[in-house]
């Protein structure tokens, strides 16, 4: 068997639906598909009995114990020679696992990932969403696209590794947000090598509606400072961008009151991410919207970094104590 895919799902039956009928539909079909229910209380099983006749396809439940855990679970389960590890609300294109086995069949690599796009049919909103975690005038840049600013980190949304690298690595930490990130620094760290796959990419739906993107982006943020914590190295400038710009907003929101001229800097970051959001989505209406998307993205990631950064490194709590409402049940 050459590949596993790996999918922990938590209440999502319906997502989980479409990406099962993606991997059906993959025109390279050497591979099994290990879906973990996380301790559902809306399971998914009749939806993965349903492709049994269809896909290689293994179905296990277990008490909640977050993704991480779960993606673990199903590694020690799978007979695959590469892990590739899906976030339950992807689809996939149809030649999503050949512009692996190309690359692969190109240069070996110990571990990859790959970009993610918008479905058309997405919402608008998510649309939205997908242009300000993607746009270089947010932190696009950050997450591997062709004008990064960092080196690349697969994230678990899209990541594949080598079986004897996961194993040796001992999986994913039991931090329930932000491990893939601490998965893929013990990555590097390990010595092992890693590559973007550009044309393995998957549609990625992320979250359907503002107020859940900005609870995401907010963990994230706090993320960061959790593994700044772990790997002090890990922290760069463009990490802080973010947290800087919630900063700059705060104090040109403050400066209103005696100079309405402090907005502009305000209104021409909206400006530029309207437009731009505008011309690659052809809808005005999407880049309206890209405007709230950013700036949720940007101040909810910021917000996120300085509250961790107050709680970690100032008064000193451990993650658990300073986040469980955030990442524990």
């Amino acid at each position: 068997m050459k590949y596993s895919v790996i999918i922990p799902v938590y209440n999502r039956p319906d997502e989980l639906d479409e990406l099962l009928c993606s991997l059906a539909g993959q025109s390279f079909n050497d591979f099994e598909v290990v879906v973990v229910e996380d301790g559902s209380s809306v399971p998914c099983k009749e939806v993965v009995e349903y492709y049994q006749k269809k896909l290689d396809i293994h179905y296990y439940n277990k008490p909640n114990s977050g993704p991480g855990q779960s993606r673990n679970y199903g590694a020690e389960r799978s007979t695959g020679e590469y892990l590739i590890i899906l976030d339950s609300d992807c689809i996939l294109p149809e030649g999503y696992l050949t512009a692996i086995e190309k690359e692969l069949q190109i240069s070996p690599a110990d571990a990859f990932g790959g970009p993610d796009r918008a479905h058309e049919s997405f919402t608008d909103i998510q649309k939205a969403i997908n242009y300000s975690m993607t746009s270089f005038f947010t932190t696009g840049g950050i997450r591997g696209g062709k004008k990064k600013m960092d080196k690349f980190y697969p994230r678990s949304f899209n990541m594949g590794v080598r079986q004897d690298v996961y194993t040796a690595l001992g999986g994913f930490s039991k931090m329930r947000f932000g491990e893939d990130i601490d998965f893929s620094i013990r990555i590097f760290k390990g010595g092992y090598q890693c590559r973007l796959f550009p044309d393995a990419w998957v549609y990625h739906k992320r979250r359907t509606d503002l107020k859940k993107f900005f609870k995401q982006v907010h963990n994230s943020g706090i993320a960061r400072i959790n593994l700044y914590k772990k790997y002090p190295e890990s922290l760069k400038i463009v990490h802080l961008l973010p947290a800087a710009f919630t900063l700059g907003v705060a104090i040109l929101l403050l400066g209103a009151p005696f100079c309405l001229y402090s907005l502009t800097p305000i209104a021409l970051y909206a400006l530029l991410v309207c437009v731009d959001s505008t011309i690659q989505n052809r809808s005005l209406l999407i880049g309206i919207y890209s405007i709230a998307a950013s700036f949720i993205q940007l101040i909810g990631y910021g917000t996120g970094f300085w509250r961790a950064w107050w709680n970690r490194c100032i008064r000193g709590k451990d993650e658990f104590e300073a986040f469980k409402k955030n990442f524990y049940k």
